[in-house]
C-alpha cells in the first residue's frame, strides 16, 4: 500500500467512526432530525431483537420518537467497534461494516411530583446490552448508514430481567 492510500483509509476509518458516535448521541439526546439524516437514501433499520420493529429511516425515526419518551435519560456506550471496508462495483472503500457491542443504560420518565416512596436519583434502572451490526456506504455527503442491526443480549431492571418491550 502506498501511504496515500493508507492515510485515506485512516480517514474513512475516523469518518466510520464518527457516524456510529453521532448514531448514539442522536438516539440518546433525541435528535431525531440528525438520526434521520445518517442513513443513505433507502437505509434500513432492524429492532426486533429489543422488542422494536424493522424498517427505513422514517419509521424507524417515528417509532424511536415515541419508545424513547419513556426515558428520561439515555446514554449508549459503543465499544470494541471492529471496522472492514469492502468493495462496490470494483471500487475499494465504497461499503463498510461496523461490528460493535454496546451496554445502554436508560432511565424511566417519572412523573413531575415523585411521590414519597419514587426512587428520585437520577441512576439507571433499566440497562441493556448487546451488539450492533452497521453496514455503510460512502455518498456523496459521506459516510451513511445502508442498515442497522441491533442484536439486544441482555437486559436488566432494579431487581429483575425485563422482558422485551420495544426499547432499542
Amino acid at each position: 500500500m502506498t501511504q496515500r492510500v493508507e492515510l485515506a483509509t485512516v480517514m474513512d476509518r475516523v469518518a466510520v467512526d464518527a457516524l456510529v458516535t453521532e448514531y448514539a448521541v442522536a438516539v440518546d439526546d433525541g435528535a431525531w432530525d440528525a438520526y434521520r439524516q445518517l442513513f443513505a437514501p433507502g437505509g434500513r433499520a432492524d429492532y426486533r431483537s429489543a422488542g422494536g420493529i424493522e424498517g427505513d429511516a422514517e419509521e424507524i425515526t417515528q417509532w424511536l420518537t415515541g419508545a424513547m419518551e419513556l426515558f428520561t435519560m439515555r446514554q449508549h456506550l459503543i465499544v470494541n467497534r471492529q471496522v472492514h471496508f469492502e468493495t462496490l462495483d470494483q471500487d475499494v472503500g465504497d461499503t463498510a461494516r461496523v461490528r460493535a457491542d454496546f451496554i445502554n443504560p436508560m432511565r424511566f420518565a417519572r412523573g413531575d411530583t415523585p411521590s414519597a416512596t419514587e426512587d428520585t436519583s437520577t441512576a439507571p434502572d433499566f440497562v441493556c446490552g448487546g451488539r450492533y451490526a452497521f453496514t455503510l456506504v460512502r455518498t456523496g455527503g459521506g459516510w451513511r448508514f445502508n442498515q442497522v442491526v441491533v442484536q439486544e443480549k441482555w437486559r436488566r431492571m432494579k431487581g429483575a430481567s425485563a422482558p422485551a418491550s420495544g426499547t432499542p
